[in-house]
């Protein structure tokens, strides 16, 4: 995904779920005294307005449900009429035939039950379709009626585009119960909706685009989830003072990389060094002294069998960064033990450090960072080995698992996947918008870890600093270029000019409304 984020979006943009959505909603209309009304026509608009830009010629038929979201199609034809396009709608439920909605200018609307296949046969003459069927309130299998309106959305060839959630996916889950709708655009009202970030509803939402419509400013504490921007990141990224030198601006120790596993120490100890760390020591097995000398000659090397050295070098820096590649036998347990015992920094645990610790090796996770900042970076995996829930588990409900631990363990929890979502207690939830499984290649994680680690160092809370690596590490590898085959060392390349990024970022859409765009998951 690349995350294009309109100039007033100044920092996070909230990821509402349905309870959410609604709650914004009566809100809105009782303190601020905003008409209810006043939402459906300006979400109408809205979503008329990117009809045009996107498909300026043809057809358009919406599919109406009975609810709000219907509304919206409703009023979306209204105005497209009034601008000179061909509108009709099929209009599937129990909405009044005195709605003033179905007598818009020149809507020619029918009903599913009385037009029979005619009715769906407008869907495959239409040049755009309008998925105006569920909104945010629906939950579980659509109804028969539904399940077949949402068949015949899938079986057109024109683009589908939805209204707030493709119908069928819950929008605070991203689960998928019967029937959903695949869409190729999402528009949605106000804010993106968590389940169209999450799960089925990420794959099933196409490119995602978020609409001003006039809802009050929504101060932090407000929602529960939000997603990573630009103009977020740029608020947050440390900078050097101007008299300042290398001891004041970051020291960090990456432990990494058994006998033979040299790779993940150079990764994770190059983009400490790229993140901007003002000295990077790498503990690493004493095998791997020339690989790393040759490979990242501005690091300094510890040899990781000697305990003395180890333990001094760990009680010096400002962070420490363990786990990649580091082993899970007797002789990583000892070297976690050192590290651990040298006192309170603050450190990022990965990988092997995490499989250890899950286990009760040399301590249990909860003594390991108790009475420190700290930052565990796990993928599914090594979720299900420091937790007690199954994968199926953490797949199917990432947001809360990461919550859960987080708040369990009294430490920031980022959870790798797609997307990746960093937890720390009583603080929103915050997911990455960049992301894409163009990273599902050995070692980016190593350059994760390296990268949270530096920033740790230079002054970053754990959760900034988490969130800070995502999205530096993602925008490096859009730099980097997109496909399958970017490498760890492509991101490390390009990650100095991605957190070195000012200002938000912007849509190719120049439309005023416009206040996020996705591209679709990938």
């Amino acid at each position: 995904m690349i995350v294009r984020v309109r100039p007033f979006a100044r920092g996070l943009v909230p990821a509402a779920t349905g309870e959410e959505a609604a709650a914004f909603n009566r809100d809105a209309t009782s303190t601020f005294g905003v008409p209810e009304r006043s939402f459906m026509e300006s979400a109408g608009r809205a979503a008329a307005e990117l009809v045009q830009r996107l498909h300026p010629r043809g057809d358009v038929v919406a599919v109406v449900g009975a609810g709000h979201n219907g509304g919206d199609a409703l009023v979306a034809l209204r105005t497209l009429a009034a601008w000179g396009r061909r509108v009709r709608a099929v209009v599937v439920g129990d909405r009044p035939e005195s709605d003033p909605l179905l007598h818009g200018w020149n809507v020619h609307a029918v009903r599913d039950e009385h037009a029979g296949d005619a009715g769906w046969e407008m869907l495959a003459t239409a040049d755009v379709v309008l998925d105006g069927l569920l909104g945010t309130g629906a939950r579980g299998a659509p109804r028969a009626r539904q399940a077949r309106a949402i068949q015949a959305l899938n079986g057109v060839p024109a683009p589908v585009l939805s209204l707030d959630v493709p119908s069928g996916v819950d929008a605070t889950t991203g689960a998928v119960e019967g029937e959903a709708v695949r869409a190729h655009l999402t528009i949605a009202f106000g804010w993106p909706k968590l389940g169209t970030l999450l799960g089925a509803g990420r794959a099933l939402r196409g490119r995602l685009i978020a609409v001003e419509i006039g809802f009050p400013p929504l101060p932090d504490g407000h929602f529960g989830a939000a997603l990573i921007t630009p103009a977020w990141a740029a608020t947050v990224r440390p900078r050097r003072d101007t008299d300042t030198h290398k001891y004041r601006v970051g020291t960090v120790l990456v432990v990494a990389g058994r006998p033979g596993m040299a790779g993940a120490a150079v990764l994770a100890a190059r983009a400490a060094l790229r993140a901007g760390a003002g000295l990077v020591y790498v503990a690493s097995a004493p095998e791997n002294r020339v690989v790393l000398q040759s490979a990242a000659p501005e690091a300094i090397f510890v040899d990781v069998s000697d305990d003395d050295a180890l333990a001094e070098r760990a009680e010096a820096v400002d962070a420490i960064a363990i786990g990649p590649g580091i082993g899970t036998d007797a002789r990583a347990e000892r070297v976690l033990a050192v590290v651990l015992d040298a006192g309170a920094q603050a450190v990022v645990l990965d990988a092997d450090a995490l499989t250890l610790l899950g286990s009760g090796r040399p301590r249990p996770l909860a003594a390991a960072v108790a009475g420190r900042p700290a930052l565990l970076t796990p993928h599914v995996g090594e979720m299900e080995r420091i937790t007690q829930h199954g994968r199926d588990a953490i797949h199917a409900r990432r947001a809360e698992v990461a919550r859960a631990t987080a708040a369990e363990l009294g430490c920031t929890v980022l959870l790798k996947g797609l997307p990746s979502i960093v937890a720390a207690p009583d603080e929103p939830l915050l997911l990455d918008s960049v992301g894409t499984s163009d990273l599902a290649t050995g070692g980016m994680g190593d350059v994760l870890t390296g990268t949270a680690g530096a920033l740790l160092a230079r002054g970053l809370g754990p959760r900034d600093a988490a969130a800070l690596a995502l999205h530096g590490t993602g925008r490096a590898a859009v730099r980097a270029g997109r496909g399958e085959g970017i490498l760890p060392v492509d991101v490390v390349s390009h990650l100095r000019d991605a957190l070195s990024e000012t200002g938000p970022g912007d849509s190719d859409l120049d439309l005023p409304c416009v206040l996020l765009d996705l591209d679709a998951a990938r």
